[in-house]
This record gives structure tokens, C-alpha cells and sequence, in this order.
């Protein structure tokens, strides 16, 4: 059984399963994480942003907003 067939376990292709966009988590409602938080705040820095930091961000807004500072700053990019 593949992941491409219809009733396929949706584990059975890790790799397939091993992205999902943040607002389909069903943890994405929690707080973040605290390396998220860390990671987040020194991104908020170095981008110049130290304000726009939320300590109280949940983890999939927290996820969305290190993509959009990591594409601002070159950070994390291959």
C-alpha cells in the first residue's frame, strides 16, 4: 500500500506527511514553542523588528512568521 493509493494510512509515506502547512496542525492553536520563541525573537532583531515579537503567538503563527522573517533576512535559506 502507497500513499498515493486511497485509503492508504496517512503515515504510510513519511515523506508525504512530513510537511503540512501550519494552520492544518492540531497543536498550531497552542503557544508556541520555546525554540520557537527564541528563534523568533532573534529573527524579530536581526531583521530590525524587535517590536513586532509576541510572546504570546501560537505555534502556527509563530511558524508562519519565522518563514516570512527567514525570507526577509536570507536566514535559513539554502
Amino acid at each position: 500500500m502507497t500513499a498515493e493509493t486511497p485509503n492508504a494510512h496517512p503515515k504510510a509515506d513519511p515523506v508525504s506527511n512530513a510537511e503540512k502547512k501550519p494552520e492544518n496542525w492540531t497543536t498550531g492553536d497552542e503557544r508556541m514553542t520555546g525554540a520557537q520563541a527564541s528563534y523568533l525573537k532573534t529573527l524579530c532583531e536581526e531583521a530590525g523588528q524587535p517590536e513586532s515579537y509576541d510572546p504570546q503567538m501560537s505555534k502556527a503563527d509563530a511558524s508562519i512568521r519565522i518563514d516570512e522573517l527567514q525570507a526577509a533576512t536570507g536566514r535559513g535559506q539554502d
